[in-house]
């Protein structure tokens, strides 16, 4: 199996099962010098980390990190970082029933065909649970970008048809952590815990957006053609478990819109005050990436969750025979993946800002 790689300079190597003994990974190109606060990750892991609240699949894992290398005394040495998260909470035997069976909307059948064999156990790598392994390096990147003045905030906007009707600028990004959704509006977020509840209680789930903002970025990451900063945001985003859409800037709405009503006019120097972080532009329907290269304004992003597939319901279906059967989820399943995703968008999103940076630059701290 391929494809268990991440990035260009700043690159990440996952491995493990969901219900193997350990996942871990290996971060190739940080640099020497950079200091690491292990509560720092420690603290992305338990935002994404099972168990969180009644909202999460009830999944217990501490999700503590062990280094195994590639830092010495609290700072990183310049080779390759190691790091494994030990399987604690292993329930296999909650998948014996599916052995045999294709799950709806599952990378079952599709794993089967391709390799002639699959891991049943939750799903081996197909499992989200890989991706705390992406929320280790996307600390550590977040790390970096905090010495360039780089800040990455995602939040959830939207569960079912309950949506956040303002935009960031209006929100106070400081509440993202304060309710178990993580939606920065404690009204909005109360009506989405409550869809979640009910769902959840009715034995399906449900999907939902998160949006993102990064501020900070200084101007001229991307390359003009294949190597777009949007369009690897949109490779690092469409690569988590579950993710249907991504769109930047004004997105599809930008469809709907004339060319002299979207177009992001300049602000002349003399208009500005002067202050490094003074708008470039009137609007920023570009979403801070012109040509795929960064303008200086903030980028902003929305990621498009699907239903988690596993549901407490009987579902028509076929075995490996290609024969008629039935099949209903058991064991411990998020009934919606949203609160536990933003911290893995964000992580992702600070993968491939470091990434950009370092191409665009000497890589010393």
């Amino acid at each position: 199996m391929s494809g268990n790689t991440f990035g260009s300079l700043f690159r990440l190597t996952t491995f493990g099962e969901s219900h193997g003994s350990a996942i871990g990974g290996i971060i190739d190109g940080c640099p020497a010098g950079l200091s690491i606060d292990f509560e720092f990750i420690q603290h992305d892991l338990n935002r994404r980390k099972p168990g969180q609240s009644n909202l999460v699949s009830q999944r217990f894992e501490s999700d503590k990190v062990e280094f195994l290398s590639g830092i010495v005394d609290g700072q990183t040495i310049g080779t390759p970082i190691g790091f494994i998260i030990k399987n604690e909470n292993q329930h296999p035997e909650d998948y014996n029933h599916i052995n045999d069976v294709y799950r709806p909307s599952h990378a079952d059948y599709t794993y089967d065909a391709k390799y002639g064999m699959r891991d049943s156990r939750g799903g081996g790598r197909s499992s989200a649970r890989e991706t705390a392994s992406r929320v280790v390096a996307g600390a550590i990147a977040k790390l970096i970008l905090k010495k360039f003045g780089v800040s990455i905030n995602a939040y959830t906007s939207q569960i079912g048809e309950i949506s956040l009707q303002k935009d960031y600028h209006q929100l106070d990004l400081s509440k993202i952590e304060s309710n178990d959704v993580r939606c920065p509006d404690d009204l909005v977020a109360a009506e989405m815990i409550n869809c979640i509840e009910l769902v959840r209680k009715a034995g399906d789930t449900i999907g939902g957006v998160i949006s993102c903002v990064i501020k900070g970025t200084p101007v001229g990451l991307g390359e003009p053609v294949f190597d777009k900063l949007h369009s690897d945001l949109g490779k690092a985003m469409l690569s988590i478990n579950a993710v249907k859409g991504f769109e930047y800037g004004s997105g599809f709405d930008g469809a709907k819109m004339t060319g002299s009503a979207h177009n992001d006019l300049f602000i002349p120097k003399h208009n500005q005050d002067g202050n490094q972080n003074s708008p470039l532009t009137k609007t920023n329907h570009s979403g801070g990436i012109q040509g795929g290269i960064s303008n200086g304004e903030d980028i902003y992003f929305r990621v498009a969750f699907k239903p988690v597939a596993t549901i407490m319901q009987n579902q028509e279906t076929i075995n490996s025979k290609g024969e008629a059967t039935e099949m209903k989820g058991k064991g411990r399943h998020d009934a919606c993946v949203l609160p536990r995703a933003v911290p893995i968008v964000e992580a992702m999103a600070a993968l491939v800002i470091v990434d950009h940076l370092f191409k665009n630059r000497n890589s010393k701290i």
